[in-house]
């Protein structure tokens, strides 16, 4: 993606050439009206990058109509995204669409020779050989390697693996990493849009069953609580996505039960981490993933161990200098003495 174009000043005042326009790259977008597709596609408008490429749109379900207009690039009609043809046409691909979509394409694009880059959203490439798992501000030397040697299959990482490895990425680069253990607390997001609605929809079946004892200052909270809970055990929210309520309660496994005990997604924390630093040795990382009732906001919760002694302000050094995403909040607890 283009990181130095002019900013929108309101006008569009940038040309480009023929010889430009010559070079663009003719690439694909699948997926670019689900969650991960969305903030995408604004990130690019507000890049302008689709101002260096010539982009072409294709739909699951609506090709033939007509595609989104992006910055100022107009795209004609939605193509096809099963039309293995068309997808061949393009120098890289770029899908959100999702596990299941990856599956079914990717090995058949693959197979017919078509050499250029896919990009993907979906953990189902995540771990071959040959794939990279994309995290620039963390492993930029191990992407870049990878383009100089014919890479050109690029995955996004596990959410929370990344947000990991971005937070403590001074650490990992001073090799001063033996082992981390991380608690995470997961929003509905990280599912996907499906989920998003579904937990939105659970709460207002929650708040709908109880409004008028909420409405009433004399209610008793208990009794709320009792008709909160009845709902939720009765099977009557609905659960198509998370498989039981997460409104007002949280889910302590996230993804498949592992025959080694773990969940899939906390056995992402160990496995993706050392791809994507591309380590020598294993560096173990382990914990516990909880999927908690929020819509866009993870958190986590690190216990580390350190190779060597390090003094706590040489930490908030190395966690604050090493990408401009990461910062260091003292937390000020302030605890009230009631005599």
């Amino acid at each position: 993606m283009v990181k130095d174009a002019p900013q929108d000043t309101g006008a569009h005042t940038q040309h480009i050439s023929l010889q430009e326009k010559n070079a663009m790259k003719n690439v694909g977008f699948i997926g670019w009206r689900g969650m991960v597709g969305s903030v995408l596609m604004q990130r690019m408008v507000e890049e302008r990058d689709f101002d260096a490429i010539r982009p072409v749109f294709f739909s699951t379900s609506q090709f033939g109509q007509a595609a989104p207009t992006f910055g100022d690039t107009a795209t004609g009609t939605l193509q096809d995204a099963f039309d293995l043809d068309a997808l061949k046409a393009l120098d890289i691909i770029v899908t959100c669409q999702g596990g299941d979509y990856t599956n079914e394409i990717y090995p058949k694009l693959r197979e017919s020779g078509w050499q250029g880059y896919w990009i993907d959203a979906a953990s189902t490439l995540r771990m071959k050989d040959d794939a990279i798992i994309i995290l620039d501000p963390v492993n930029q030397d191990v992407i870049t390697d990878g383009l100089n040697n014919g890479v050109k299959t690029f995955v996004g990482g596990n959410c929370t693996v990344s947000l990991m490895l971005m937070s403590l990425g001074g650490l990992f680069a001073h090799n001063l990493v033996d082992w981390v253990s991380v608690a995470t607390y997961q929003a509905a997001s990280g599912g996907g849009a499906r989920h998003m609605r579904e937990l939105l929809t659970q709460m207002g079946q929650l708040y709908g069953h109880v409004a008028d004892e909420l409405a009433t200052p004399s209610s008793a909270i208990l009794d709320i609580e009792r008709k909160v809970t009845a709902l939720t055990r009765s099977g009557e929210l609905p659960v198509d996505n998370f498989g039981v309520p997460l409104a007002g309660s949280l889910i302590p496994w996230i993804d498949k039960q592992l025959d080694n005990g773990q969940s899939r997604e906390e056995w992402k924390g160990q496995a993706e981490t050392n791809k994507i630093l591309n380590t020598a040795s294993v560096i173990p990382v382990d914990g516990l993933c909880v999927r908690v009732g929020a819509l866009r906001c993870h958190s986590q919760a690190f216990t580390i161990k350190l190779k060597k002694e390090v003094s706590i302000p040489t930490v908030e050094e190395l966690l604050a200098a090493h990408n401009s995403w990461a910062k260091w909040c003292r937390t000020i607890v302030i605890s009230l003495c009631v005599n």
